[in-house]
């Protein structure tokens, strides 16, 4: 079976219109994993009568959804209740100290597996000891981009390093058919010292990758900015080099004032991922997303780590996205749903400059397919025509659970709900064993920490 038509209730493209195809159909390439036509059902089973037809009645077909910011990890329900800053010095920073290479890969697996389980078929990582995040993408059949956690900075030493990240692009980057992308990762321009923002700057020119890092999260992040460099987070950053990689993300953008959001637009290679959930969950703010939409500038959406969200169900993301800019701006206006699509897909391929390969259901780009049941209380009623709905009940009805085929690159992973590329049991598994020595060890390095303040030791 090299050529697989799946045809449903309807297809939603995410091109330019906001075309809905009724009775559509999407023909990919399993081989080459591309898609060879989308259109009306009949039409495209008459073009090709040599396929393997995969008929899903009640179903909707959409690009795979893109997940621009997340953090691997087990600590999901143990680190609540604090800001950001104060959160990562009590919970955050301890565990990446005790944290072992079997850990993190456990960790990336099991979260590589939900992604792909609530239909995100690429997602941005940004954690430790990535071989074994990128073996673990390779084997479940997830899209990533890979971003070591690197903190160069004496007093930030047990995060990732410009070395180690460097090992992981030479031997990742470009591998699983082109499934895997390795960018340079910056914990925080704080967690590093002026040589390694050069360092990271050549390595994303040399590598011709990008550099993704977190940006104007808190009013804390401003503060201490402008105390000490005299300069706001994003004037920083363009200050000390560090926006001229090829591509740039920059995670949260909460506190970007008017002057940052020109700056960030004239430089067309910057693309900012919203996290509302972690945002408000860590009372980080309110990013200016109408502003950032306005000006240009390319904008996904990302469900940060499972600690600070506590789930990576990317429709959930969506709502709140939705529903935070228009409580903030007090405007039921603010935000249409089409927009909310986008972030979600095209807009999220464009942060990470695959907007050619990815992002929506084009003759050419990589079959990243998901079929939603819209055969559920939450997509009642559906309606087309002149009361269509089915974009506002994508962003505010739909849930992760919702999503019964999960295709990556022409390979269907997750099928009838089920993931088919690892035994979701085992890998829940495999978590539950290894956090308590996780916890175990981070609660001895704090007592240690404790005693030495008090100077005991």
């Amino acid at each position: 079976m090299r050529k697989l038509l799946l045809q449903a209730d309807h297809v939603i493209p995410m091109t330019p219109g906001n075309e809905v195809i009724t009775d559509g159909a999407v023909v990919v390439d399993t081989v080459t994993g591309i898609i060879l036509d989308i259109g009306a059902a009949a039409s495209v089973r008459a073009r090709h009568q040599e396929a393997t037809v995969r008929s899903l009645p009640n179903r909707l077909l959409m690009p795979g959804l893109v997940n621009g910011h997340c953090h691997s990890g087990i600590l999901r329900g143990t680190a609540e209740g604090l800001p950001v800053w104060q959160w990562l010095q009590e919970f955050i920073d301890p565990m990446h100290r005790v944290l072992t290479p079997q850990e993190a890969e456990i960790a990336s697996r099991l979260c590589y597996a939900e992604a792909l389980l609530s239909g995100t078929t690429t997602i941005v990582d940004m954690w430790r000891f990535m071989h074994g995040s990128a073996l673990a993408a390779k084997e479940l059949g997830i899209r990533a981009t890979l971003v070591p956690y690197v903190a160069e900075h004496p007093d930030h030493d047990y995060f990732e390093t410009l070395q180690s990240n460097e090992e992981v692009i030479k031997t990742w980057h470009g591998q699983a058919n082109g499934r895997i992308q390795v960018w340079v990762g910056l914990e925080h321009m704080f967690y590093a010292v002026p040589q390694a923002w050069k360092r990271a700057t050549a390595m994303c020119r040399d590598y011709g990758v990008g550099l993704h890092t977190h940006s104007n999260e808190s009013q804390f992040d401003v503060v201490e900015t402008q105390k000490r460099y005299g300069l706001r987070p994003v004037q920083a950053l363009e200050k000390f080099g560090l926006l001229d990689a090829p591509r740039v993300m920059l995670a949260h953008g909460c506190w970007l004032d008017d002057a940052e959001i020109s700056l960030l637009a004239e430089r067309g290679n910057i693309g900012v991922i919203h996290n509302p959930t972690s945002n408000m969950k860590l009372a980080s703010g309110v990013a200016p997303i109408e502003k950032l939409l306005a000006a240009g500038i390319a904008v996904g959406l990302g469900t940060d780590g499972e600690k600070e969200n506590n789930n990576l169900d990317m429709f959930e993301e969506m709502k709140f996205a939705s529903l935070l800019t228009k409580v903030s701006s007090m405007n039921a206006a603010a935000l249409d749903s089409w927009e909310v699509c986008r972030m979600a897909t095209i807009g999220g391929a464009r942060t990470l400059g695959l907007e050619q390969q990815i992002g929506s259901l084009e003759v050419g780009k990589a079959a990243d397919v998901i079929a939603v049941r819209t055969n559920t209380p939450r997509m009642t009623p559906l309606l087309c025509g002149k009361y269509l709905n089915l974009h506002h009940n994508l962003v505010h009805a739909v849930q992760g659970g919702d999503v019964e085929l999960t295709m990556v690159a022409g390979q269907i992973v997750v099928e009838d709900g089920h993931l088919k590329t690892a035994s979701i049991a085992s890998l829940i598994a495999d978590a539950n064993a290894v956090v308590p020595g996780l916890f175990e060890r981070r609660e001895a390095w704090l007592k240690n920490q404790r005693a030495v303040s008090r100077g005991a030791i």
